[in-house]
């Protein structure tokens, strides 16, 4: 079994203005003004919906690439459902995390609707992000000096 570690470097100073780099590239993560933050790139939460859209996006154009499929494009609009009075330590009764996700996709291609649901239902099969919030992963928080 071929094996892939995958590994990003975050780094935060005194405000919420966070930087994240994987490999050559950065992305800039913050919260808005609202919130404290300065705006200066999507919240954390965004980015795990971003995350889940762009796999749906990649995996449905590896597999259009494997089975020569002519897929035009593929359009993913992702929304996801949370309390955040959890996360602000307001209620602990409460889930901290998304309640529920949704993904709508949008196939740019000549297939019928049959055909389109199996195209999605093999990128969800094949899509290590959506794997990954279907299943429970463990997670540990390992403090370091």
């Amino acid at each position: 079994m071929p094996a892939k570690k995958v590994q990003v470097e975050i780094k935060q100073g005194p405000g919420f203005k966070t930087e994240c780099r994987a490999g050559k590239h950065m992305v800039i993560i913050d919260q808005p003004a609202p919130a404290g933050g300065t705006d200066a790139g999507p919240t954390p939460l965004d980015v795990q919906l971003m995350a889940l859209g762009g796999c749906v996006a990649a995996i449905g154009r590896i597999i259009a690439n494997q089975k020569k499929l002519a897929v035009r494009g593929i359009e993913v609009t992702v929304e996801g459902d949370i309390d955040t009075d959890g996360l602000l330590g307001k209620s602990l009764g409460n889930r901290v995390g998304f309640s529920a996700i949704t993904a709508r996709v949008k196939i740019d291609a000549d297939m019928s609707a049959a055909e389109k649901e199996k195209f999605l239902h093999d990128i969800d099969a094949r899509c290590p992000i959506s794997e990954n919030l279907q299943n429970a992963t463990p997670v540990s928080m390992i403090l370091v000096s």
